[in-house]
C-alpha cells in the first residue's frame, strides 16, 4: 500500500497509470522508443509536460545518454513493458473467474445439497452475463453497482470488528515483529510456502495504478487510507480471531464467519463487489490493449468509446470475446479457487516487480532523487517482492502455470507484432522519396491530376513513403489535392484538438501536395471519417489563411540545398555489423534550423504584413481545395506485403512470414481500423523486404 498508494501513483503520466504509461513517461524524456519519428515540434505541446534535464544533474544525464546509446537497455526496457503489460491482461483473465467463484461458494454454507460442478456452473452463468453487458460502457455498468462496493468495505469492516470482540482480542498481538520471527523458525518452508496465500491479502493495488485514469491520486489516497485498508485489516483480523474459536473452518473462515441474520445481505453485497473488481480489470485490459495498440505492440482491434462525458472508457468486442471465453475455460478447468490463486499470485508479483523497475529508472531520469534513497527503496522492495515470487513459483505444477502461458503468447503476439512494425518503418526510411525525387517522377511520367482530394496514408512523420513511387510507376494519376497524412500516437495521454494538426507543403506551392501529422496521445479517441476528413481540411485551411505555406515556399531553397545533408542523416549509417541512427536532423528544415512548429513561423504574416499579390494568392487556394473537397474524398492505403529478405535467418523468416503474416491476417485491416467506407478506399500493394 506505502508503494503503490504513496509512491509509485506520483509516477503517473498526465493522470494514466500501469506499465505501459511508465514506459511512455520513460520515452519523453530519453529516446528509448524504438521507431525514431520524434520531432522538435512535439515538444511544444501544451500537454508534453517535458521538464528540462539541467546540466548539474550529472547523473540524470548520464542516465539519458546511456539508455539512448544501448540498444539492449531499449529493448530491455520495452520487453519490461510488455510483458507487465501481459500479466495485466492475464490478470484481467483470472480476476473475474477467482472473484465470481468464490463470491458463489458461499451458497453451500445455506445449501449444502449443492456440489462444486453446480457452483462452477452458477458462477459460469455470472460470468457470461457480466461480458455480455460489457459493450454497454464502463459507465453504466460501474455507477450500476457503484454504491454497493461502500457497503461492502462497511460489511467487512464491520462484520470483522464483531468477530474481533466476540471471539479472541488478543489477535493483535500478532502485529508485534517478534510473533512473525517466531512464525518462520517454527514452520520453515511451510511458513515460506505460506507467504503465496498471504499475498492474495494485497492484490489489486497493482490494477488499481493501471485503472489510474478514472480517476485522481487525491481520491485513491484517500478512499485506500480511510476505507478500504481499515475495512479490509478488520476482516482478516475478524477472521483471525474467529479461526482462534473454530481452527476446523480454516477452508472457508469468511461465511462461517458472519452472523446468521446477515448471511444474505452478506452473500449479495459480496456477489455485487466480485462484479465490481472484476469490472475494474476488465475495463483496465481494454485500456492497456488501446494503449499498446496506438504504440505500435498490438495488432489492430476495433475499439469503441463508450463515453462522452468520461475519457478513456473503452470497449473492445474481440478482447471481450477472448477475455470472458478465458475466464470460462479457467473456471471449468480449475473448479476451485486454490489453484486459480497460485496462478493469480504470480500475475500480481511479476507486475509488481516490473513497476519496482521501470519507477527506479523514473528516480533516477526524472525525479532525480538522491541515490541514498533510491537504494533502500530497491532493497526492500525488490526483497519483499521477489520474496513472495519465489513463493507463488513454488506453486508452479498447481495452476502457477496458468499466467505464465498466457504472458508467453502475449508477448510473442506484441512482440512479433512491433519487430515488423519496426522493421517495415526502417525499410520506409531507406527508400524515403525526397521532394526533389517526387518532382522528377510527375515530370517523368507525365502525370495527370484529377478532381477531387486524396488523402495517402504513411506511418512516416518525414519524407514521402516509397509506396507513392510505386503508386506513380502503376497509375500516372494523382488528385488535385493530394495529402500525405501520418497518424501519430505521442508518448502522452491527451493531444489538444488546437495542437492535433501539424502541416507543411510539399515539393511545390503549385503542385497542391501537403504533409499533414495528425498527432494523437494514446488515450485520445479517433475520430470517424467524416469527422477527421472535415477537420483536416478545416486546419488545412487555417494553414492557408495564415500564410504558413506561403512561408514554406520562401524556406523551399533552402530545403533543397540541405535536402542531401537531411537524407543521409534519415538514413541508417552501417558502422561495421551495427546501424547508427543520426536523429538530429530528421528533416530538412530540421537541419536548417527551423525546429519551431508551422502554427508560429509565420506570426509576421499572420499580424497584417501580407501582400496584396500573397493575400490573393491565399484566397485562391482557399477556394479551390474547397470546391475539390466537394467532388469528394478518397482514402490512399497501402497494401503492403512484408517478407524477409533472401539470405535472412530461420527464426526471421518464420517470425516474419508466418508469425506476422497471421496475425495481419487475422486482425482488422487499416480500412477498418480508421473506419474508412470501402468505397472510398484506394489500395495500393507493394512488396518490402525487411
Amino acid at each position: 500500500m506505502i508503494k503503490y498508494v504513496f509512491i509509485v501513483l506520483y509516477a503517473n503520466d498526465n493522470g494514466e497509470g500501469g506499465t505501459f504509461a511508465l514506459y511512455s513517461l520513460i520515452s519523453r524524456y530519453a529516446k528509448v522508443s524504438l521507431i525514431p519519428n520524434q520531432q522538435a515540434e512535439d515538444a511544444t505541446i501544451s500537454s508534453y509536460g517535458l521538464d528540462t534535464i539541467s546540466a548539474p544533474m550529472r547523473r540524470a544525464q548520464w542516465m539519458k545518454k546511456s539508455l539512448e546509446s544501448s540498444k539492449v537497455a531499449k529493448v530491455t526496457i520495452f520487453l519490461l513493458a510488455i510483458l507487465g503489460t501481459s500479466m495485466v491482461i492475464s490478470d484481467g483473465a483470472l480476476t473475474p473467474a477467482i472473484s465470481v467463484l468464490s463470491a458463489v461458494s458461499g451458497l453451500q454454507q445455506k445449501a449444502p445439497q449443492l456440489n462444486q460442478g453446480q457452483i462452477v456452473l452458477i458462477s459460469v452463468a455470472i460470468l457470461v452475463v457480466l461480458f455480455s453487458v460489457q459493450r454497454f460502457g464502463t459507465d453504466k455498468v460501474g455507477y450500476s453497482f457503484a454504491p454497493i462496493i461502500l457497503l461492502w468495505f462497511l460489511c467487512i469492516g464491520g462484520i470483522g470488528f464483531y468477530n474481533l470482540i466476540k471471539y479472541d482480542v488478543g489477535v493483535l498481538r500478532a502485529f508485534y515483529p517478534k510473533y512473525i520471527v517466531d512464525y518462520f523458525k517454527r514452520n520453515g518452508k511451510d511458513a515460506w510456502v505460506s507467504l503465496g496465500g498471504i499475498l492474495l491479502c494485497f492484490t489489486g493495488t497493482e490494477a488499481m495504478f493501471a485503472d489510474l485514469g478514472h480517476f485522481n491520486i487525491r481520491a485513491v489516497q484517500i478512499s485506500f487510507s480511510f476505507v478500504l485498508f481499515p475495512a479490509v485489516s478488520l476482516a482478516y483480523i475478524g477472521q483471525a480471531a474467529f479461526l482462534r474459536k473454530h481452527p476446523e473452518h480454516v477452508l472457508d473462515t469468511f461465511y462461517r464467519s458472519i452472523p446468521e441474520p446477515l448471511f444474505w445481505p452478506t452473500f449479495i453485497i459480496a456477489v455485487a463487489a466480485a462484479i465490481i473488481a472484476s469490472q475494474a480489470m476488465i475495463s483496465g485490459t481494454f485500456s492497456i490493449i488501446q494503449q499498446s495498440q496506438t504504440l505500435g505492440c498490438f495488432p489492430r482491434v476495433k475499439v469503441l468509446h463508450t463515453s462522452k462525458l468520461y475519457e478513456g472508457q473503452v470497449y473492445i468486442p474481440e478482447v471481450n470475446f477472448v477475455l470472458g471465453l478465458l475466464c470460462v475455460i479457467i473456471t471449468v478447468a480449475f473448479q476451485t479457487t486454490t489453484d486459480i490463486g497460485h496462478a493469480y499470485g504470480i500475475c500480481v508479483t511479476s507486475v509488481m516487480i516490473i513497476t519496482t523497475i521501470l519507477l527506479v529508472t523514473v528516480m533516477l531520469l526524472i525525479w532525480r532523487v538522491s541515490i541514498w534513497l533510491i537504494i533502500p527503496f530497491c532493497l526492500v522492495y525488490g526483497f519483499i517482492e521477489l520474496l513472495y515470487l519465489s513463493s507463488v513459483l513454488y506453486k508452479f505444477i498447481e495452476g502457477g502455470y496458468l499466467p505464465i502461458v498466457i504472458a508467453i503468447v502475449l508477448v510473442i503476439i506484441m512482440a512479433v507484432w512491433h519487430y515488423v512494425h519496426v522493421k517495415k518503418y526502417w525499410y520506409e526510411m531507406e527508400h524515403i522519396v525526397t521532394n526533389e525525387a517526387a518532382k522528377q517522377l510527375i515530370q517523368a511520367h507525365n502525370v495527370k491530376r484529377i478532381s477531387g482530394v486524396g488523402l495517402l496514408y504513411t506511418e512516416l512523420v518525414q519524407g514521402i513513403p516509397p509506396i507513392f513511387h510505386h503508386f506513380i510507376e502503376k497509375i500516372p494519376f494523382v488528385h488535385s489535392v493530394l495529402m500525405f497524412v501520418s497518424i501519430k500516437h505521442l508518448p502522452i495521454p491527451h493531444v489538444e484538438v488546437s495542437e492535433r494538426f501539424l502541416f507543411r507543403n510539399v515539393e511545390s506551392k503549385t503542385s497542391r501536395m501537403f504533409r499533414c501529422v495528425a498527432r494523437y496521445g494514446y488515450s485520445d479517441k479517433l475520430e470517424d471519417t467524416k469527422e477527421f476528413a472535415a477537420s483536416l481540411v478545416e486546419g488545412l485551411q487555417s494553414y492557408i489563411e495564415e500564410g504558413h505555406f506561403i512561408a514554406d515556399m520562401q524556406v523551399q531553397e533552402t530545403e533543397a540545398q540541405t535536402t542531401s545533408i537531411a537524407d543521409s542523416n534519415t538514413r541508417p549509417r552501417k558502422a561495421g555489423s551495427s546501424t547508427v541512427y543520426i536523429e538530429e536532423a530528421l528533416t530538412a528544415s530540421e537541419t536548417a534550423g527551423l525546429t519551431q512548429p508551422r502554427i508560429s513561423s509565420y506570426s509576421a504574416h499572420s499580424s497584417g504584413r501580407i501582400s496584396e499579390e500573397q493575400s490573393r494568392t491565399i484566397a485562391e487556394e482557399k477556394q479551390f481545395i474547397q470546391s475539390e473537397l466537394q467532388k469528394g474524398v478518397v482514402y490512399i492505403l497501402g497494401e503492403t506485403e512484408i517478407k524477409a529478405r533472401p539470405g535472412s535467418s530461420f527464426v526471421k523468416k518464420v517470425v516474419v512470414n508466418y508469425m506476422y503474416t497471421f496475425l495481419r491476417k487475422n486482425f482488422r485491416q487499416g480500412e477498418k481500423a480508421f473506419a474508412i467506407p470501402r468505397q472510398q478506399v484506394l489500395k495500393v500493394g507493394m512488396v518490402y523486404e525487411i
